[in-house]
């Protein structure tokens, strides 16, 4: 899953949050250079990551993306179930999105000090550009796929991954309703588990 649903299955814990949100840019033993609670967020971040690809509405929703996006089809799809998690209205928090968006921005931001240097670096632009109140929008889903393109190694075909979303547009949302409640329950478990550690 990408930043969207990261922060929204974070059950509102600030510490759980900020491990959730930074775990990409935290490596091997870095981890425990965190406190436990955020070191428990960066654990279900990755828990999250594996029960997502690993799921068989998720390894079919790759197969349409991986004509143009082969390995990155995956990294694609977690973008694309943030799309239709930010225009999910069953999920909208109470307060709403911009408001929810808002407090993990702050949040984040509270704790900077404590955050990789890579991540330190991307959060003014997530918090500029309101990334999660605008994965909405399929601008910025386009924009997503082709700042993934700019960043891997060996994919260069947004434009064609972009197309095959709007071509499957139906398709996609199909998988995200059958996919994200299996997810919340998922992750319901887990978090019940890493608060009796």
């Amino acid at each position: 899953m990408n930043f969207l649903a990261h922060a929204v299955l974070s059950m509102n814990d600030p510490e759980i949050l900020t491990g959730n949100m930074i775990s990409d840019h935290v490596k091997g033993r870095k981890q425990y250079d965190f406190s436990p609670g955020i070191q428990r967020g960066i654990r279900l971040h990755r828990a999250i990551d594996q029960y997502t690809d690993l799921h068989p509405i998720t390894k079919e929703a790759k197969m349409i993306l991986y004509p143009a996006a082969g390995p990155y089809a995956g990294a694609l799809i977690d973008i694309v179930y943030d799309h239709f998690l930010a225009l999910d209205e069953n999920e909208e928090p109470d307060s709403g999105w911009h408001v929810f968006s808002q407090t993990v921005y702050a949040e984040l931001n509270a704790r900077n000090s404590l955050l990789p240097i890579s991540f330190q670096k991307l959060l003014p632009y997530m918090t500029e550009y309101n990334w999660l109140v605008n994965y909405r929008h399929l601008q910025q889903i386009e924009q997503s796929f082709h700042g993934l393109a700019r960043r891997a190694k060996y994919f260069n075909t947004s434009r064609e991954s972009f197309d095959l979303l709007q071509e499957n547009y139906a398709q996609f949302q199909q998988h995200y309703n059958l996919f994200f409640p299996d997810l919340k329950k998922f992750v319901s478990l887990q978090f019940d588990e890493s608060v009796s550690e």
